[in-house]
């Protein structure tokens, strides 16, 4: 018989080797899964990196070049096509010359005119007020022409009244400084009234060179009629761009001239009442 002592111990052999597999088999189990969690872990952090890096980057953006617009006008445009362009051009340049130039002459003028009316007036004599006048301007120019016509008013002269003989030198003297103000106004006028049609001539061939070519191709679908066509167009737009300009600086510099030529005018008939005040004097 055993004893109480032998048969605990016996119980407690049994429950060891039943449970020392399965606890093996536990710990295997579990240090597989860990090492699938770490390789797992590793993964998704490389995939993170690498999406990472390539939001950085950036996604790879392909430009293609525009088939169309002014370079490619310029590039499959003819000769015609391409002396319309230059001609325009040329008229842009020409008429922003003419109005930057023009501006800035006119504020000089406005400026001389405020000096003449410090200066001049109030000399001792129309030479002494000459004297202060800067050489080239247009009240020197009419000062100078008015005390040489006084001083020349001899031989077949003198059948001409003196009084006549001053204001036609004036006149002639404020004539000659009104046409230099008008210098390029024309060229604004004629580059404001021919510059459209000049660039509905280069839209008119462009059109009809596009149409040729698509009829010689036989494909009239609206990507191959709607590119060339609308690099024709342009041409309406650049005249357009380049006429305008022209037609609002035109008008500007006009009124600018009127006021500008109020004080040439002003200043040639003070100076003719001066002129005939001292006239015995010049005498």
């Amino acid at each position: 018989m055993f004893s109480r002592h032998s048969l605990s111990a016996l119980a407690t052999a049994l429950a060891l080797s039943i449970t020392a597999p399965a606890f093996a088999a536990t710990t295997s189990v579990l240090a597989t899964t860990s090492t699938a969690t770490v390789v797992a872990a590793q993964s998704s952090s490389s995939g993170a990196t690498s999406i990472a890096g390539d939001l950085a980057n950036g996604p790879a953006v392909h430009k293609e070049a525009n088939p169309y617009g002014v370079s490619a006008l310029w590039n499959g445009s003819d000769i015609v096509a391409k002396g319309t362009l230059l001609i325009l051009l040329l008229f842009s340049i020409g008429s922003w010359y003419i109005i930057v130039a023009k501006l800035l002459a006119q504020r000089k003028l406005h400026k001389q005119a405020r000096d003449t009316n410090n200066t001049f007036w109030d000399a001792g004599s129309v030479r002494q007020g000459l004297d202060t006048l800067e050489k080239g301007t247009p009240f020197h120019f009419i000062g100078t022409r008015a005390v040489k016509a006084t001083e020349h008013h001899g031989g077949l002269l003198e059948h001409v009244d003196f009084n006549t003989w001053v204001v036609q030198s004036l006149h002639s003297s404020v004539d000659t400084v009104k046409s230099r103000l008008q210098d390029g106004l024309a060229f604004l006028a004629t580059v404001g009234s021919t510059a459209p049609f000049v660039g509905l001539f280069g839209t008119v061939w462009g059109i009809y060179h596009a149409l040729t070519a698509i009829g010689a191709s036989g494909q009239a679908s609206i990507d191959k009629v709607a590119g060339p066509v609308g690099e024709a167009l342009i041409m309406t737009a650049i005249g357009l761009a380049v006429a305008v300009p022209a037609v609002l600086g035109y008008n500007l510099l006009v009124r600018r001239n009127k006021a500008a030529l109020e004080k040439v005018q002003d200043f040639s008939s003070t100076l003719h009442a001066v002129l005939l005040s001292s006239a015995p004097k010049a005498a």
